[in-house]
């Protein structure tokens, strides 16, 4: 299990000739919060396209860098079309607060944790109540839902059965990578 974090700034290599083609910038999602891709970084400042590759061309993320299967991999695609990601689409996974059906607010999501070998799935949420309270408590990991349909990834709010609440854990316990 990785930090879907830990990949953004790595470079993203082709596996046949060793060509840089790029750094990771972010991750963005499809309308279900399932992860399509990574967005590569852009050389032009106010480009109406960006650099992707989609998440079915990364072949391994290493702890040092991204390796994918061809060049042809990488492709542009209009901004606009990006509407979900992890911090620089119109609808942001970070930051977005995780409530309960109760109304009892969990944190807001600071990272997200996915097996990179066995779909893209979301599999938890690292979870921060802000600056102080990290550095006082720590951050706090919530595994996601077995029942994706007990759910709501929203546009401004993530709603989580009120069972999450008793199911939180110090980020320490979780924070491996498998």
């Amino acid at each position: 299990m990785i930090k879907l974090q830990r990949l953004i700034g790595l470079p993203v290599i082709v596996i046949h000739s060793g060509k840089l083609v790029g750094t990771v910038k972010d991750a963005w999602f499809d309308e279900h919060w399932q992860l399509k891709g990574l967005i590569l970084d852009c050389a032009k400042w106010f480009a109406s396209t960006v650099k992707i590759v989609e998440w079915s061309h990364v072949l391994s993320c290493g702890e040092d860098t991204v390796i994918i299967a061809n060049e042809a991999a990488v492709v542009r695609k209009k901004s606009k079309q990006l509407l979900r990601s992890l911090e620089t689409g119109l609808i942001k996974l970070k930051d977005l607060p995780v409530v309960t059906v109760q109304g009892i607010q969990l944190g807001r999501v600071s990272d997200v944790y996915f097996y990179p070998n066995e779909g893209t799935q979301i599999v938890g949420y690292e979870l921060t109540d802000g600056f102080v309270s990290d550095l006082m408590e720590g951050r706090k990991w919530l595994r996601a839902p077995s029942d994706p349909e007990s759910v709501l990834l929203g546009e401004d709010a993530i709603i989580v059965p009120a069972v999450c609440e008793a199911e939180l854990e110090p980020v320490a316990a979780s924070n491996f990578r498998g």
